[in-house]
């Protein structure tokens, strides 16, 4: 069925940079259309928001600034997750009837999303997944809600349709990404702005009731928050291994029941699965109907789901946020924390990061979130007992013209914080309260919390050898490797030497300074600012971290942060390195070195659009499991350690021996023909005085 663009945009340019070509799809609030971006060439996702399109004249500045403010929040939280979808440009414009309408530019994915992958495995009749294969594919998301959550931000539409697979989804490693990450919070306070729905849309939730928690249908059970996703994705996760949702109901009204009755929960014995009694007791307390009867945000909730598995509980450095139950908690403020039960968390040690710049996507993937449906139920009002109390509700033309509401008596509040059996009520429409002080990083960098892990390969050259377990302490490693504009910055303030134009090493030939001394980047820095810093020797790069207020990450912190403790071969998973995840050398490469007498090979077939350094952030498929970009290819990057061949002893935060003829580099670059060049755990020692074209590096420093 063909799409009706009633907002007239296919055809058009927006924001002077963004030429539609095509609407894509449809929901109750946003029309999504493929654009591409006029200088990069590259495709974006354009999300036009036409329920927000009557919002009156004083209104409209409030509602962009509230997209623009959820934009840098969806791009702070997507530097830290690789499974938040990316927000790239918020605006308003201008359609050619004269409308004023927000939009917002996301990455451009491509793939099913998992409502899209449930039905279809449904209809095939395939059984559905265990627990641990549920828990596999849905673990970035759990991360992802955890990381926000530490930050005191809340989703609060959590559902099949915004959880997006971009690989095979019954695949050993099949990447995911959470769309629409604030959304719903702008529309909720879009709908309290008069007039901002009224002439076309009328009363819409702003989030989905198959879905919802009880306290979206009703706010006399509580305020909304981190728990309201928790409960979201205990029903997503349900859903998964029993092979059906699981609220039941045709109907808004039935499902506001479902959600809301405390007689029959959608836990997965409930449904039929079978389950141990440890993982039953988590789900019960998950999707319990009180707020504060529930985990308080997912970092709680997956910690213990993965115990109740026998699993190590989640180790990124997710923090137990210090969260009242209110929606009025804003990015970035946290407030006093309520009683709660089950495992204990990290604390918090996230760092605000500055809103980038779009970089260049290399996938052309669509992000593209299965339109969401009103519901269908006929004009109806009903009055349903539950639990004690009744829940009241309008149903007008398919659409909920009043909220339910609650009434009976709430439970009674805990003494103290000890006790921790009897449920509280949650406060309501408590306001932020400044911050306490956390532990966070840098600016530009990512706190990775230290942990165990196998360093090297007992399956990989002898350089890599022998496997040993190595247990780190908490650290800070930047996002990005150092770029030109930013060394050009330090050598101008006098606090670093100036970047080399030229190539030295031994043995360099006039052939080779022909072929590569114009590639160092200082030599373009109007061209290639945001291209990584090269041509630079190991004390260049160690005097930058310092003059930085940091220092060179250690061989096993890069290593660590490029890979995790999981064993993956490669920052993204397992797949064979392409150039949708990094730039090596590609048919671009093997060009560029034809054309300048200077052979390269290939270490894959496709052209991954850079024949030498791309910009930082080019290729942001191939992000670590921590969001480090570009932590292979590119150019290889300087790390402390002087070379030397490994024991097979633990060890605890190693850092080399204190002298050596060789400084380690790690990662491949922008011409690696070989995949093994680009395995996180591949070292390769190098004169600390040689500076070359494909040689950079990234910084570390402590958390603070």
């Amino acid at each position: 069925m063909a799409l009706d663009d009633t907002l007239r945009l296919v055809g058009t340019v927006v924001a002077e940079k963004y030429q539609v070509e095509s609407l894509v799809a449809e929901g109750g609030f946003a029309l999504l259309y493929r654009a591409i971006h006029v200088i990069w060439k590259r495709p974006v996702a354009l999300k036009v928001f036409k329920a927000l399109g009557d919002a009156t004249k004083a209104n409209k500045e409030e509602l962009l600034q509230d997209f623009i403010r959820e934009g840098a929040l969806l791009a702070e939280l997507s530097e830290k997750s690789a499974s938040i979808c990316q927000a790239r440009d918020v605006g308003m414009l201008t359609t050619p009837t004269g409308e004023s309408i927000p939009f917002m530019v996301l990455e451009w994915l491509e793939g099913k999303s998992l409502e899209q992958v449930l039905a279809a495995e449904q209809a095939e009749g395939m059984p559905p997944r265990t627990l641990l294969e549920t828990m596999t594919l849905l673990g970035p998301i759990g991360e992802a809600l955890a990381l926000a959550h530490a930050r005191g931000v809340a989703h609060r539409d959590v559902k099949p349709a915004n959880i997006f697979l971009l690989g095979n989804p019954r695949g050993p490693v099949c990447p995911v990404k959470l769309l629409d990450f604030g959304i719903a919070k702008v529309v909720m306070d879009a709908q309290k702005s008069a007039g901002a729905f009224a002439s076309t849309t009328g009363v819409m939730t702003s989030f989905t009731p198959r879905y919802a928690a009880p306290e979206q249908f009703s706010r006399s059970v509580g305020a909304t928050g981190p728990w309201t996703d928790t409960f979201a994705l205990g029903l997503v996760v349900v859903e998964c291994i029993v092979g059906r949702r699981a609220l039941d109901g045709d109907d808004f009204l039935q499902i506001a029941y479902a959600a809301s009755n405390p007689a029959r929960r959608p836990t997965p014995r409930a449904l039929g699965a079978r389950v141990s009694d440890e993982v039953e007791a988590v789900f019960e307390r998950t999707l319990a109907v009180s707020p504060t009867a529930r985990y308080a945000h997912v970092g709680e909730f997956w910690s213990a789901l993965r115990i109740a598995m026998g699993q190590d509980p989640l180790s990124m450095g997710f923090a137990s946020a210090d969260l009242t139950r209110s929606d009025q908690t804003t990015p970035g403020s946290l407030v006093p924390s309520v009683p709660t039960v089950g495992p204990p968390s990290s604390p918090t040690r996230l760092s605000a990061q500055p809103l980038v710049s779009a970089r260049p996507v290399v996938s052309g993937q669509p992000v593209v979130s299965a339109p969401g449906s009103a519901p269908t139920n006929r004009r109806a009002a009903a009055a349903l007992s539950i639990g004690g109390g009744v829940i009241m509700l309008a149903v007008l033309g398919g659409v909920a013209a009043t909220v339910v509401h609650f009434t009976g008596k709430a439970p009674s509040k805990p003494k103290s914080p000890a006790q921790t059996a009897a449920p509280t009520t949650p406060p309501a429409e408590t306001a932020a309260v400044p911050p306490k002080p956390q532990i966070g990083c840098p600016d530009g960098m990512v706190y990775i919390p230290g942990g165990q892990f196998f360093m090297g390969s007992d399956d990989g050259l002898p350089m890599e050898k022998p496997s040993h377990n190595v247990r780190l302490s908490p650290f800070c490693i930047g996002i990005h490797e150092v770029t030109t504009a930013a060394y050009l910055a330090c050598s101008d303030q006098g606090k670093c030497k100036r970047g080399s134009k030229v190539n030295e090493w031994d043995g360099i030939t006039a052939t080779d300074r022909k072929a590569y001394d114009p590639l160092c980047n200082v030599n373009d820095v109007a061209g290639r600012g945001e291209h990584p810093i090269n041509c630079v020797d190991w004390a260049r790069a160690d005097t930058y971290c310092r003059a930085d207020g940091g220092r060179l990450p250690t061989e096993a912190e890069w290593e660590f942060a490029a890979r995790g403790p999981d064993g993956r071969q490669y920052p993204w998973g397992d797949e064979a390195p392409s150039a949708e995840y990094l730039n090596a050398c590609g048919s671009e490469c093997v060009a560029w070195g034809r054309a300048h007498h200077a052979p390269q090979r290939a270490m894959y077939k496709s052209d991954d659009g850079w024949a030498t350094t791309a910009p930082v952030g080019s290729f942001p498929a191939g992000k670590s499991r921590f969001g480090l970009m570009d932590v292979v290819g590119n150019v290889w990057e300087w790390v402390a350690d002087w070379y030397a061949p490994y024991g097979d002893s633990e060890k605890a935060d190693p850092k080399g021996p204190d002298t050596g003829k060789g400084r380690v580099m790690r990662g491949g670059s922008w011409n690696g023909a070989e995949a093994s060049w680009v395995r996180p755990t591949f070292r390769f020692a190098n004169d600390p005085a040689s500076s070359s074209y494909g040689v950079g590096f990234r910084c570390a420093a402590e958390p603070k």
